[in-house]
Order: structure tokens, then C-alpha cells, then sequence
């Protein structure tokens, strides 16, 4: 087994000397999403500060920011209008999947709902680049592609379609950009909004996603992420005059996937966010006429949420890390030096957490994998819980976890890997367990626990499994397919019947599955022998579930039916379903009373298996 460890970046807090279990570290309140206003004077951004992300607002460089009446409903995204006059939030009622998007004034009057009615969910793209006018998705079975006044809620249909989404409108609104298909098969479409007719952006290459774009400053282009044309995702520009040639490439790199483009309100330069191997965060900032490409300091090791002011004179991003909870972060374009949104210096830091360390290793049929390895104090082997991100398409990331920290603190080590499927790595690792793949992803599990015992540092009988959605989904499929291999789990929100999640989540979420999972009719014995809930009489150690109430992505019945399975068998299980939460867990308290019964669970159980193993 082929195995290399990186040391971590970030200095390891210490720990006490007995290296006795310590209490859990409180989570720290996490500030995320930044607006700025069009001047750069004052930023809006979300806080969890209250309890659920909420919007508050702030001068920069000023003391203690204002919370805006938007309501007791999570906030997931926000953004302000070019105009100054309106703060556009999508809302997230009962923390479920399907959102609305309200407005308000700046000062936090004129609240009301203008997209996300009835049964459809609503996603911003952006705001056209004068007046108030605002880009919408709006999905139910179908997407429908909107233009929405902010003051008055007019709203004016551009186009509508199976899995379409609006990315952006040109400023005369007579072309829009349309990005259409279903999991990392995406393409892009350019719509003539008077007489209907699209075309595709560039021809099918046949292979790869492309799922970022918009329009170049003088409307004669359009400039896109995509794995299309490279096995790591790139910029490029397609000339919309000469549609015959071949995309120019903009930005790449043979060391880094292109995360994520965030351009500046003129079109004249872009921010470029990377994704170095592993998951650690580079950010530069691209003069697409000179092709000239700048670094930023990094003030974190992972970076998100990247926008300009409307202006171009202020950058505003996050930035979090192992021991650094999420923050607002400003940045000069043009001088790319970083500063927090707080007025104090330097970022804040978790003192009784701990850096991991990036390790890799191969698969069972020699694919290389990598992970995070957190350490506990003191000598191994120890109680090790593997840790499964969602997606699959996530990553695992050097980001801020406070259940990892917790469970370290408890004297258990944490892996977190990225099995194939996960993204970051290139086209065809985040294709690989693609349909029959799959049962490559469960096999990645076990080689990861192979690795850990074979290294010294998990005890054989004293490794766990845990995961949430995608991840929920592999430690049930786990377990059921490697009986004996673990002594414990968790699974939170995961799948465990593909017949029965297919039927029971948002149409839109499953259209867009069927390239990722297969088809519930055509795949449908591959789809049942992947199921867990077919192998549960398999399953026969101690399971914690954990599920929000309100979840329909994947439905909360599908922990219901494992439970319901394990108490029929007598196999020990617990089973929480959170109120008032859906697939992600907003409230602070909700996601702490699951990470409390997560770590409750695996320090019970991984602890009591000692006693029989030695």
C-alpha cells in the first residue's frame, strides 16, 4: 500500500498532558456570504451568531454590525442590487430544499416575497446590471427562467425546460445563458429571447461538466467554467460571432482544478478561485484582456464565496480552517492584500483544536485516494471514526468541523477521506463511481480502514464509521456490504432504498441524480442490490440515525425504514429526527444536539468495544 503523509500547515494546539478526553470545544458563530454595496462601504453578510443564519449588515472597518428583521427562516444566500436600494435573500423555510427569495430595503423595511411560490424553489443568479431587476430559477418539475422587478415583483418568463438553470442575462436582456442537464453532464445554452431559439455554447465533446458562465462585457461572448476540453476544470471563452471555433483557453493549471469565477461588474477582470490538491484554497485575480493572472494571500486555507463590489474597488470573500471558524475576509484589488471585516487584526482561532494531516493511499483495485488524518494526543493506535463528506461531488476539505475537534477531544481519530467520486481531482475521479462504480466508492471505505490499522493508528475492533447525505448513504452501504469491519456508525440523512428515495424526493433532484445513481427503471436491479435497506440483515452493529424532519432531498423516511428494519432484528440503534430542520442543519442548536449525540454515540460505543478486544 502505497502511503505518503503531509505535515499539517497549521501549528497543533496543545493538549493537556495526561492526554485524558477534554470537553468537547464550543462551536464558535461563523460569519459567511458576503454582499458588499455597490460603494464598498458597508458589507451585508450571514451570521449564525443568533442561532440560524441571518442577515446582518456592517461599515467597513466599523465596530459591531446590525441584524436586519428578515424573519425566524434560515438565510442561505444574499446579494445586493447595483443600484444600492435592495438586499435580495434566499430563504430556506423549515431549512428545507425548496427556498424563496425575498427582498428588502438596506435598512431592513419593504420585506416581501417576489420568486419561490407555491411548490417551486427559487435560486438567484444575479441582478441585471442596472436599476433593480433580478435573474431567477424558479423549479418544480420543470425550471422556468425569470426576470423579477424588486419593487413591484413583476415578473417576465424567458425560457422553461427540464433541469434548467439561469446564469445570466445580458444587459439588454435580449440573450440569456442557460446551463441545462443533469449531474456532471451539464452544457451550456445561449437563448435569443425573442424568438426562443437556443444553442448549445460549444458542440458535445462527450465527456466532462460545464457548469459556470456568463457574458463577456461586450455581449459577444461568453466566458465558462469546464472540464469539457481538460481533465481539471479551466476558463475559457467561446466567440459567440464565430461559434465554429474552437474555445479559447483563458486559465488552467496542471497542478489545480479552477473552483469557482466570480468577474467584476464591468467584465474586465475576474477572480479566480483554485483548488490545490487536497483541498487547500489559491485565489487570483485575471485581466481577461492581458490574460495577466495576480495571487492573493490566502487568508485561510479554504476560501469561498468570493464577489465584488459593484464599483470593482472592494473584494470580499470567506475564509475558514482547521482551527479557524469562517469569517468575512475584504480584499484590495489592487493591491490583493487581505484584512478581516472585523475591525481587529488576524483571524480568529479554535485554541483546543488540532490541524490533520493530508495522507494517501490506494484503493483495493489501485486507485490513489487521499483524506485528512486528525490526531488525538499521545501515542496510537486509538479509536478511529472514518468520516464520509456528502455529494458525492463534495470534497473533503481542511475547512472548520467542530464534530471533528469534538471527537478528537474525546481521544478518537478522525479520517476523512475522498473516495472516488468526490471532486477536486480531476474529470474522471468525480466520474468514477458513476452507475456500477458505486460499489468502487463502498470498496474505498474498507481500504481506508485497512490503512488506518495497517498504520498504526486504529485499533482492530475500534473503528467507526459516520456520514451525512452522500456520506450517510456509504456508511449504511458500508456496513451491510463489509459485516465485522466496523464496530459502530452514523449515518445522518443518507439513502437507504434508491426505489424509495427515486419516489420520494424533489423531482428536480431526482431528474438530475438518474447520470450519477442511474435510472430507477432502466438500472433498477443494479439500483436494489446497491440499496442498503436490500442487505439489512447484514447490518449488525450499533446505529445511530440522525435526520431533519423536514428533509426532502433525501426524505427523512429513509432513516425511518433502517430504524424500523434494526428494531425488527433487535440490532441496538437510536434514531434522531430533528424538528423544524431539512437536509442541512441551520440551527446552531439542532446541529449541535447532533454532533453531541454523534460523539456521545461513538465514544460509548467505540470505548466499549476495548473492553472485549483489549
Amino acid at each position: 500500500m502505497s502511503v505518503r503523509i503531509e505535515p499539517p500547515r497549521t501549528t497543533r494546539r496543545p493538549r493537556p498532558a495526561s492526554h485524558r478526553p477534554v470537553s468537547p470545544p464550543v462551536p464558535i458563530s461563523e460569519d459567511f456570504a458576503p454582499a458588499p454595496s455597490p460603494d464598498g462601504r458597508r458589507v451585508a453578510f450571514l451570521s449564525d451568531r443568533a442561532g440560524t443564519p441571518g442577515v446582518w449588515v456592517c461599515q467597513v472597518d466599523a465596530d459591531a454590525p446590525v441584524a436586519l428583521p428578515v424573519g425566524d427562516e434560515p438565510v442561505l444566500a444574499l446579494s445586493w442590487s447595483p443600484d444600492g436600494q435592495w438586499l435580495a435573500c434566499v430563504v430556506a423555510p423549515g431549512g428545507a430544499p425548496r427556498t424563496e427569495l425575498w427582498v428588502l430595503r438596506p435598512d431592513g423595511t419593504r420585506r416581501h416575497q417576489v420568486a419561490g411560490f407555491g411548490r417551486r424553489s427559487a435560486a438567484l443568479a444575479g441582478w441585471l446590471p442596472h436599476g433593480a431587476v433580478l435573474a431567477v430559477t424558479e423549479t418544480d418539475e420543470h425550471g422556468q427562467a425569470l426576470l423579477v422587478d424588486a419593487a413591484t415583483g413583476h415578473r417576465r418568463v424567458l425560457a422553461q425546460g427540464d433541469l434548467l438553470t439561469l446564469l445570466d442575462v445580458a444587459p439588454d436582456a435580449g440573450t440569456a445563458l442557460l446551463r441545462r442537464g443533469p449531474r456532471n453532464a451539464r452544457w451550456l445554452e445561449v437563448l435569443d429571447v425573442a424568438t426562443g431559439v437556443r444553442r448549445r455554447l460549444f458542440p458535445d465533446t462527450g465527456r466532462g461538466s460545464t457548469d459556470q458562465g456568463w457574458f463577456g462585457p461586450d455581449g459577444t461572448s461568453v466566458l465558462a467554467r469546464t472540464d469539457a476540453f481538460s481533465e481539471l476544470a479551466a476558463l475559457v471563452r467561446v466567440d459567440l460571432a464565430r461559434p465554429e471555433r474552437p474555445p479559447t483557453r483563458l486559465a488552467g493549471r496542471p497542478d489545480a482544478e479552477l473552483e469557482d469565477v466570480t468577474p467584476s461588474a464591468d467584465g474586465q477582470r475576474g477572480a479566480l478561485l483554485w483548488n490545490t490538491y487536497g483541498g487547500r484554497s489559491e485565489l487570483t485575480l485575471l485581466d481577461f484582456a492581458s490574460g495577466v493572472q495576480r495571487a492573493v494571500a490566502a487568508p485561510g486555507e479554504v476560501l469561498g464565496d468570493v464577489v465584488f463590489a459593484a464599483d470593482g474597488g472592494l473584494l470580499c470573500l470567506t475564509a475558514q480552517g482547521p482551527v479557524q471558524p469562517r469569517e468575512v475576509w475584504l480584499v484590495d484589488p489592487s493591491t490583493g492584500a487581505p484584512r478581516p471585516l472585523r475591525p481587529d487584526t488576524g483571524p480568529r482561532t479554535d485554541d483546543a483544536g488540532v490541524a490533520p494531516q493530508l495522507v494517501d493511499l490506494r484503493a483495493r483495485d489501485g486507485l490513489p485516494l487521499s483524506g485528512w488524518l486528525y490526531r488525538p494526543a499521545g501515542p496510537g493506535p486509538w479509536p478511529t471514526a472514518i468520516s464520509l463528506h456528502g455529494g458525492p461531488e463534495a470534497q473533503e476539505r481542511p475547512g472548520y468541523n467542530p464534530l471533528f475537534q469534538a471527537l478528537v477531544a474525546q481521544g478518537i481519530a478522525v479520517f476523512a477521506p475522498n473516495v472516488r467520486g468526490s471532486s477536486g481531482f480531476g474529470r474522471s475521479f468525480v466520474a468514477a463511481d458513476n452507475l456500477a462504480g458505486r460499489y468502487g466508492a463502498i470498496a474505498d471505505v474498507a481500504a481506508c480502514a485497512d490503512y488506518l490499522v495497517d498504520t498504526g493508528v486504529a485499533r482492530p475492533g475500534q473503528l467507526g464509521v459516520l456520514g451525512r447525505s452522500y456520506g450517510g448513504y456509504l456508511v449504511l452501504a458500508v456496513l451491510v456490504n463489509f459485516p465485522g469491519l466496523f464496530a459502530a456508525g452514523v449515518a445522518e440523512c443518507g439513502i437507504s432504498d434508491f426505489r424509495t428515495f427515486f419516489a420520494g424526493t424533489e423531482p428536480w433532484i431526482a431528474a438530475a441524480a438518474v447520470s450519477k445513481y442511474g435510472d430507477p427503471q432502466r438500472d433498477a436491479d443494479l439500483l436494489r442490490d446497491l440499496s442498503p435497506l436490500t442487505h439489512i440483515d447484514r447490518l449488525d452493529v450499533p446505529l445511530l440515525l440522525i435526520h431533519g424532519a423536514n428533509d426532502t432531498n433525501v426524505p427523512a423516511g429513509e432513516s425511518a425504514q433502517v430504524a424500523q428494519a434494526l428494531a425488527d432484528r433487535g440490532v441496538p440503534h437510536g434514531h434522531l429526527v430533528l424538528a423544524g430542520e431539512g437536509h442541512d442543519f441551520l440551527s446552531r442548536t439542532n446541529a449541535e444536539a447532533a454532533r453531541t449525540a454523534t460523539t456521545g454515540w461513538l465514544t460509548r460505543h467505540l470505548a466499549a468495544t476495548a473492553t472485549v478486544v483489549g
